[in-house]
């Protein structure tokens, strides 16, 4: 599965994935063959952190 570059679809595509799913971060970048670090990075320029707890990406402190 190819992930979007921009951000905010980032974002939205991933949390959807997540909820979706019920998956966590780590088996959906396996299923979708992507860097979970890279996606952390890009989610994390927008001021986005993962949250195992929610098993979310959600608004961190900047």
């Amino acid at each position: 599965m190819n992930l979007p570059n921009d951000p905010i679809m980032l974002l939205s595509v991933v949390n959807m994935r997540l909820r979706d799913s019920g998956d966590s971060f780590d088996e959906l970048c396996c299923c979708a063959d992507c860097d979970p670090q890279q996606v952390q990075q890009k989610l994390g320029q927008i001021g986005y952190i993962y949250d195992r707890e929610v098993n979310q990406f959600v608004r961190g402190n900047i």
